[in-house]
């Protein structure tokens, strides 16, 4: 990583973004007439759609909650604006609650537990108090760290502002500066508390959430058990966090109080990071499918089997048919990809391993932007997608793009619509957070 130090920070509101904030409203009346219709008409679908988008963008918000933790932990003074970054998406947390609350009233679509009870053995487990109680708790705990983390983190840009700005981040502004003790002493109490939340973020993201993801994934299909599944889902959220970052430098390097702070130094090190972290985002699922086709234990390989296809787990040699879908018989259409969310699991491994891997694998790319920006924009689909094929194959078997329709669109578009409103109105009306040189 580059050792630039950062530059003098002070808030420097703006207006937001048009068309591009229009646009997200327009996206999230689309996902809540999208919602409404599939209650009526399919609420299974709807339900599966919803809960799959939330997992999505709630792991993303938290996931940039940790990774500005992670650079307040190990003391990094390069990513500059792409610590704002990251902290603007943990400013969707607190609305991942209040979805969070909805998804209650799906839990029957989603989770056979709930409809048909709980599998023996697992009935402490698996039972909606303790679900509930236990994730809405995290969400709520992980909303209040939000909020905290990022005030303590702002506070010392915010006095100009407080006494000098206008509207709504005027008011803010001077909410969170109120009992100001000048500016070197409260950059020293921001360090101070930002250092002592951190090390709390990353321990309840890395710990409670991954028991989120055993409870929110993994429990819909309660037979199946992995002790490196959460850790896994929760990675996906800091590498997604990661790909939003880039491709928020290259969106803002307009934006006023950006101009010269996303450096072809900064763009490098974020693109070091989306080629490292999705060589360990592949290396989680490796280590995690590798003892699950040796072990071939019937309640962990019926898991694997219904997203990549048996061709990932049969026997070779077993039979002439098992041996005509063996590694040595290459129709790769017919006899490996069909069974199963065979190609959607393709689609997946290129977009969150191949790809990065083989295109930032030089010095150049990683701080090119329409070399690296697509790159991100296609990690973000690929763990979105990601999302999907943890979800849907639990309830709906061998229908590979059941994921694909007009209400799980309507849904998506609806979800991606409000959490770009809610980033882009954190950080240009509460406020842009812009590096700029001390005065």
């Amino acid at each position: 990583m580059s050792s630039r130090t950062a530059a003098g920070e002070r808030a420097n509101p703006g207006v937001l973004p048009q068309p591009l904030f229009s646009i997200c409203l327009g996206l999230i009346v689309i996902g809540v007439v999208a919602f409404a219709g599939g209650l009526m008409r399919d609420p299974q679908t709807t339900w599966l759609a919803f809960h799959s988008n939330f997992i999505f963008f709630t792991m993303l918000a938290c996931g940039g909650l940790a990774l500005a933790a992670a650079y307040t932990i190990v003391g990094a003074t390069w990513p500059g604006p792409y610590r704002r970054f990251a902290e603007s998406f943990a400013a969707f947390i607190p609305v991942a609650l209040v979805l969070g609350i909805v998804g209650i009233f799906g839990g029957e679509h989603l989770f056979d537990w709930q409809k048909n009870g709980a599998m023996h053995g697992k009935e402490a487990w698996l039972n909606k108090q303790r679900f509930y109680l236990m994730d809405i708790g995290l969400l709520a705990g992980m909303s209040l760290l939000a909020v905290a983390f990022i005030k303590a983190s702002v506070r010392p840009t915010l006095r100009n502002l407080a006494e000098h700005g206008t509207g709504p981040a005027k008011t803010l502004a001077a909410s969170w500066t109120a009992g100001w003790r000048g500016d070197e002493e409260e950059r020293l109490a921001a360090k101070n508390r930002t250092s002592f939340l951190a090390p709390i973020i990353a321990l309840t993201y890395g710990i409670g959430f991954a028991f989120f993801s055993f409870d929110q994934v993994m429990s819909m299909e309660q037979a199946w058990f992995s002790n490196l599944f959460g850790n896994f889902v929760c990675w996906g959220g800091i590498l997604s966090a990661v790909a939003a970052s880039a491709i928020s430098g290259l969106a803002s390097r307009g934006v006023p109080g950006f101009q010269g702070n996303i450096t072809g130094s900064r763009q490098l090190d974020v693109g070091k990071m989306m080629f490292a972290f999705s060589i360990f985002w592949m290396y989680l699922f490796w280590s995690q499918y590798l003892v699950i086709y040796y072990g071939n234990l019937p309640e962990e390989t019926f898991f694997v089997r219904d997203r990549l296809g048996d061709q990932f787990m049969i026997d070779k040699g077993y039979s002439a048919e098992a041996f005509a879908k063996s590694w040595q018989n290459w129709d790769f259409e017919w006899a490996r990809l069909q069974t199963g969310y065979g190609w959607v699991s393709m689609a997946v491994w290129a977009c969150n391993w191949l790809i990065p891997f083989w295109v930032l694998l030089g010095r150049e790319p990683k701080k090119t932007p329409w070399i690296a920006g697509p790159v991100a924009g296609a990690l973000l689909f690929g763990l979105w997608l990601e999302r999907n094929l943890l979800i849907w194959p639990s309830v709906v078997k061998g229908e590979m793009l059941s994921w694909l329709g007009p209400i799980q669109i309507g849904i998506a578009l609806g979800f991606g619509g409000l959490f770009l409103a809610v980033v882009l109105f954190y950080s240009r009306v509460f406020p842009t957070i812009a590096v700029t040189p001390e005065d």
